[in-house]
């Protein structure tokens, strides 16, 4: 191995991870890299849950974070304390998870050490964000694939986009997932749910992940088979889908579960595990599931078809919905579909081989 890199990692909430697909990334590459035997410092909100200045080897930096106050202006705030801080620590590497607000300090990013972004998937397609939200996160991206010493991407889609808008080469480097291999019946039923006899879904509650449309689906199906519904509903996209259609008998809201072992067993006992995400590349959540050998129902379009190929069922509308559900019994019968995903996942997406990955873009970027 080349010689020991001190390697810092901002733009997401912090580790371990209690929020999403960036934290999950930070928190698999720097556990993985201190084993590798470099220096790995990740930063965190001063609002995260894990106070401690290490988690299992890694260094954690607590920077003050007003989003809770201020809303999404004060991410704007936290980025800056954590790009403040790393212009003092003389890094090698600053891994930048994401550019929507860190690209706006650009001219404050460290001059002595290597930049490398993570491009994130076209976020100024979320119909979330009203027109100025999209207009600006253009340019922040812009300003990201313009200023970034290397930019790694997480699907051949959003590489060919970065070099066909930019100009600029990026390096291809997918998200990754843990093989599930201890599943316990005695999750589903902790859920009052049958193994192998609910439909469900993991996702924040935004528009764009068409939580609504599969739930307008499934009702529309008949079906008895209970939904069960995992996210955060304190939001107000989540607040309006609970008191919409919270009285259905069939839905269950559970909120949000970040214990890996209960989310992955509710997602290997599942009958049919839905996928709405239709902006970005590598979903994380995606491959989460694929890793606990669910069969998937995905949103159809092309980041999802680049990564499950034959292997799921798509749809694009309630009435696809309503059909699939219906048209199911049992998810034995697309064995075939479950193996071949995992089999992508011990290929393509394991998290050994994206930190080697990223080791080997840190070093010839320094080289």
């Amino acid at each position: 191995m080349a010689h020991s890199l001190k390697i810092g990692i901002l733009g997401t909430r912090g580790i371990p991870n209690r929020y999403g697909g960036f934290e999950e990334c930070a928190e698999n590459l720097a556990l993985r890299l201190v084993r590798k035997g470099h220096q790995v410092w990740v930063y965190n909100s001063h609002n995260h849950e894990y106070q401690s200045n290490d988690w299992r080897g890694v260094n954690i930096i607590h920077c003050k974070d007003p989003e809770n106050k201020m809303g999404t202006f004060g991410q704007f705030i936290y980025d800056w304390n954590c790009i403040k801080d790393a212009k003092k620590r003389n890094y090698d590497i600053l891994l930048q998870l994401g550019y929507t607000s860190n690209s706006i300090w650009h001219s404050l990013w460290p001059k002595n050490c290597k930049n490398i972004i993570n491009m994130d998937g076209m976020e100024w397609k979320r119909s979330k964000y009203n027109k100025y939200v999209r207009k600006f996160l253009r340019y922040a991206e812009s300003l990201a694939a313009i200023n970034g010493d290397e930019l790694v991407s997480d699907s051949e889609v959003i590489q060919q986009y970065l070099e066909t808008t930019y100009g600029k080469r990026s390096h291809c480097i997918a998200y990754g997932a843990e093989l599930f291999n201890t599943p316990t019946d005695k999750i589903p039923a902790q859920y009052s749910l049958e193994p192998f006899d609910y439909f469900m879904i993991v996702a924040r509650m935004e528009p764009e992940n068409n939580i609504e449309m599969i739930i307008k689906g499934y009702i529309a199906s008949g079906s008895k088979k209970p939904f069960l519904i995992l996210g955060k509903t304190t939001n107000s996209f989540g607040t309006y889908l609970v008191q919409t259609y919270g009285n259905n008998p069939g839905l269950r809201f559970a909120g949000a579960i970040y214990d890996k072992d209960i989310i992955n067993n509710l997602r290997y006992y599942s009958l049919l595990y839905f996928h709405g995400h239709y902006v970005g590349g590598t979903n994380p959540s995606l491959l989460e599931a694929m890793a606990c050998n669910a069969l998937i129902a995905a949103h159809d379009n092309v980041f999802n078809k680049t990564i499950l190929t034959g292997d799921a069922f798509y749809f694009s509308d309630e009435q696809k919905i309503a059909e699939l559900i219906k048209g199911l019994s049992t998810k034995a019968e697309y064995a075939t579909m479950t193996a071949n995903n995992i089999g992508k996942i011990r290929a393509f997406y394991n998290w050994d081989m994206i930190t080697n990955a990223y080791e080997k873009v840190f070093i010839e970027s320094l080289a």
